[in-house]
Order: C-alpha cells, then structure tokens, then sequence
C-alpha cells in the first residue's frame, strides 16, 4: 500500500498493516492534519507511518467479533498510521459512519472534537454555566465552543483578533468573542498554553476547573497571581491526554457515535476549512502551521 511516511511525509509504498484480533482492516478514504502530528514528523524514525484521525471503509472487520462489518462506512482514531491505504483500527476507537456524513466531514472529528467533548464533560453539567474556550478559531476550539453552546452553557471564546473571529465564532455559539478576560468562569478549555494558561487560572471560580490542552514548548514556565487563584476556594488545574482520557472511560467508539450523530443531525460543524489530495501534503500542512486556516484540513487519499 501507499503511505505518508515520516520525517517528510513523503508518499511512499509501506507493507499493509497486520491487524491484531481486536483491529478492524479500514480503507481509508479520508485524513485530517493535527498541529501535533504534524509538529512530532521530523522526531519520528525514517518510514514511520503518521497520522491520528480517519474516515474510510471497513475492508476486514475484527477477527474477534466485535465492531462494525465489513462494508462498513467509519469513523476511527489512531496513535499512528491514519495517513495510509488502509490502517489498522482498534474497535473501541472506531465508529459507524451515518450515510449523511461526508468522509472529509468525519475526519474532522476524532482527534478535535473527542478532545472538545471529553474536556467538556469535566465540568459536569454545563447548562448555565460560564464555560472559556481559548484559542476558539483554532480545529478543538471551535468544536468546544459548538458542544459547550449544545449543553446550553453560556460561551465565551478568548481570541488574539476579534475582528476577524467574531463573525465565525458568534455564528457557532459563543455568547462573547473577547480579547481580554472579564468574570470568572465554572469551566475553562484553554488550547493555547503559556501566558494564556496563567490568565485563565486567575479566572476561575469556586470549584472550576481550568483543562490545560496545550504546553508551547519543552521549557515553558506558566506563572499566575496566586492570591487570584487561592479566592476560588475547591478551583483545579487538569491536564487532558487523550488517549488516557478514552482508555480510562473506554469511551472511543461511543464518544465517536456522539460526536458523528451530532453532525448528521446538523448541530455540529466539522469546519473543514482546506481539502485537497494526499498527494498535496506539503500545502495543508503550510497552510496550517502558518494558520493560515482557522479550521481543518483535509486530505483526501486515493
């Protein structure tokens, strides 16, 4: 099969994946790029196959029984492989694919939106709360801002330019599109990290939780008024990994279910935002780590 090998992402032809028992054999028909995976390439050992997030069909499905059949449209995360023909997924991440969503729709959705929605779900029941997304134009943003107005909080999203956010992000679901911060807030989502991060622990009110997604560097010292942070008494910092979050609910597939069911239902925007072939690699991936694109980018592989 053919395949986006690291450090370059060069299409290149790889050996088909063997499946373990509880792996479905997938087609893959759709990818999307993720700042991290894209970042870790040059790390990775030379012919290492990348890429988290895909939408394809199931060639094989599991030998052990469990999830979807063969012929089967879907829906699945990796830790590595998703930039190739075919990829073996593990059935507790992978999901049954509604007919009315779109295969670049779907590979939207994995890696973003299960972070959105599991760092979500940490403020418990959000429904008049005052929820903060940082970095709201970005792909988890704006997942977070759509699911955290479906769970009826009241959303803020904190951005560097508001003139060029406002529109896209109001039409969402965020109540306010600010520059600076004001009030506090039950549960703050912040995907930016440094001073960001530090801001925000200031604004948290008795018994929040501020869910940190993003560290900028190896050495990035985060600072913070703690006298800000000590008047909200029961306050806390929590550091969300992804694969352990799924792992320790084994929520996977069913978060996918969610998350796909809400699309089809038109109540959740992927916001792919750039679509071109696997073959055009190097300009989705410009066009994202110089943001370029506010949204996803997704690679269609043939």
């Amino acid at each position: 099969m053919l395949a986006l090998t690291a450090p370059l992402a060069e299409l290149t032809a790889v050996a088909d994946p063997t499946p373990l028992p509880d792996q479905a054999l997938v087609r893959v028909r759709a990818t999307s790029l993720n700042r991290g995976e894209v970042l870790d390439l040059p790390g990775k050992p030379p012919g290492a196959v990348a890429g988290w997030d895909l939408a394809g069909v199931v060639e094989r499905p599991a030998a052990d029984g469990s999830g979807p059949p063969a012929g089967a449209r879907v829906v699945g995360l990796l830790r590595g492989g998703a930039w190739a023909q075919l990829a073996a997924v593990p059935t507790g991440a992978l999901a049954a694919l509604p007919d009315t969503v779109s295969y670049a729709q779907a590979a939207a959705l994995p890696t973003a939106g299960l972070t959105a929605l599991r760092s979500l779900e940490l403020g418990g029941l959000l429904l008049g709360r005052r929820v903060l997304v940082t970095g709201a134009t970005g792909g988890v943003g704006r997942m977070a801002v759509q699911l955290a107005r479906a769970s009826g909080a009241d959303v803020t999203a904190l951005v560097r330019d508001t003139g060029a956010a406002h529109e896209v992000l109001r039409r969402l679901g965020a109540d306010d599109v600010v520059q600076t911060l004001g009030g506090d807030f039950e549960l703050v989502v912040d995907a930016v990290g440094g001073a960001t991060f530090g801001l925000a622990i200031e604004h948290l009110a008795a018994g929040g939780i501020v869910v940190n997604l993003a560290t900028q560097s190896d050495d990035e010292t985060v600072t913070f008024r703690a006298a800000a942070f000590d008047r909200s008494p029961g306050a806390r910092i929590y550091t969300l990994n992804l694969p352990d979050e799924l792992a320790a609910h084994h929520s996977g597939s069913r978060d996918l279910e969610r998350l796909c069911a809400l699309t089809a239902a038109g109540r959740l925007d992927g916001q792919v935002q750039l679509e071109c072939s696997w073959r055009e690699f190097a300009t989705a991936r410009a066009a994202l780590l110089e943001r370029r694109i506010g949204g996803k980018a997704v690679l269609h592989v043939e």
